[in-house]
């Protein structure tokens, strides 16, 4: 096994996070563009946002596939396939002509941004001693916000310098080299053992899970969050394209700057969550959205950004407990309930512009506020349902030890 203390673990390490960092910046480095490709389109926000998001609901639908298949066929080969993937398609992107082009090479492109997410964290299981494990799944995370921040701030300066098409063209090009590090780096699988790959068992065991409400309901508080959390940064990058802000790509980039609290949130929630109950930091972290997101609507620029500073810390602070919770609460087959944790996340995320469309409709960005404090006092009632029944049960346990 890989130890902490060992040059193969910064190897693997290194191009375990720099696999996460090119999947990230190329799932999420569209988003700051999206004014610009309507316009380029003549699409509408909500047409030109499905092009973005499809990514994501195919991502997530694909983890279910990606993690059978690599307990069957190994996890190396699948993560490699699946980056040379992501670079091909990238640079298809640059060159599609019209919207039904970009809506399909995104499809696709989501399909092979699966590849690391479903396998990365059991190459380590497979590889790596239980103390280098901890240490490189935190840097590992730590690549995915980091590739989102970095695709984002990059993809909008290109774009303001040159145009749409060409960040599409120089992402694939560093993804290529990236891949080529990689490949270099990783090391060969030597502790892989094959699973058969059993679709009906898999078929069990994601049924069971859904059966059970404890997870259920962490489900639905991760997939709703990233729902409105996600596309609230859609919408507002077109009010912050708009008079009276008129800002560019460039500067619209810039606010996802504010996923930086996130890092911070995520960090402090093993703690706060071993100190105080699971559902109750759960429920801190969406009263927290809930917060900043009012703090939006003052409709002034630094009141904006410190909003969504508000909402990063909010939002993961609550996805790494209710995540961490999934984990806890699984009677089997962990790894299958954390995947299916992911697939309401990603797919919460891909239909967040639907559900917040009629409300950007009828009332531009204080409908957006509104639609998002509903979903908000749904996952505050699950948390909190949540939280009476850990209280219960530790009732329960006191009342016949």
């Amino acid at each position: 096994m890989i130890d902490s203390s060992s040059p193969q673990f910064w190897r693997a390490t290194l191009a375990l996070c720099l696999a996460s960092f090119i999947i990230f910046a190329n799932l999420h480095g569209m988003q700051p563009l999206l004014p610009m490709m309507a316009e380029s389109f003549g699409r509408t926000e909500l047409e030109i946002s499905h092009a973005y998001t499809i990514a994501t609901l195919v991502l997530g639908l694909a983890l279910l596939l990606y993690g059978p298949l690599s307990d069957a066929l190994g996890r190396r080969g699948i993560l490699l396939l699946t980056l040379a993937g992501v670079a091909l398609t990238t640079l298809g992107l640059a060159w599609v002509q019209d919207y039904n082009q970009l809506f399909w090479m995104r499809a696709l492109q989501g399909f092979f941004l699966a590849g690391v997410p479903a396998v990365a964290i059991a190459y380590m299981g497979d590889e790596f001693s239980r103390p280098a494990m901890v240490t490189a799944v935190g840097l590992y995370i730590a690549g995915n916000s980091l590739g989102g921040v970095t695709g984002r701030l990059l993809a909008g300066a290109i774009g303001d310098w040159l145009d749409w098409p060409d960040v599409f063209l120089l992402l694939g090009v560093a993804s290529i080299a990236g891949l080529l590090l990689v490949v270099w780096l990783l090391p060969a699988s030597q502790h892989f053992k094959a699973v058969a790959f059993r679709p009906t068992r898999m078929s069990r065991d994601l049924l069971s899970h859904l059966r059970n409400p404890l997870l259920l309901i962490a489900y639905l508080i991760g997939g709703l969050n990233f729902l409105v959390f996600l596309n609230q940064y859609t919408y507002i990058t077109f009010v912050l394209a708009a008079e009276p802000y008129q800002l560019s790509a460039t500067w619209i980039g810039l606010l996802f700057m504010t996923y930086l609290t996130g890092t911070v949130g995520s960090l402090l929630s093993g703690r706060l969550s071993r100190r105080f109950s699971a559902p109750l930091c759960m429920a801190t972290g969406i009263m927290i959205l809930m917060l900043g997101s009012l703090l939006t609507l003052m409709d002034t620029l630094p009141a904006i950004i410190a909003g969504f500073f508000i909402n990063s810390f909010g939002f993961f602070l609550t996805h790494s407990v209710a995540s961490s919770w999934v984990s806890q609460h699984a009677r089997h087959a962990r790894a299958s309930a954390s995947a299916l944790y992911l697939v309401f996340y990603y797919v919460g995320a891909s239909v967040g512009g639907f559900y917040l469309h009629p409300f950007w409709s009828l009332a531009g960005w204080t409908g957006v506020v509104a639609g998002s404090l509903l979903i908000f006092a749904v996952t505050l009632g699950c948390a909190m349902i949540l939280f009476y029944w850990q209280r219960s049960e530790k009732a329960w346990v006191v009342s016949n030890s």
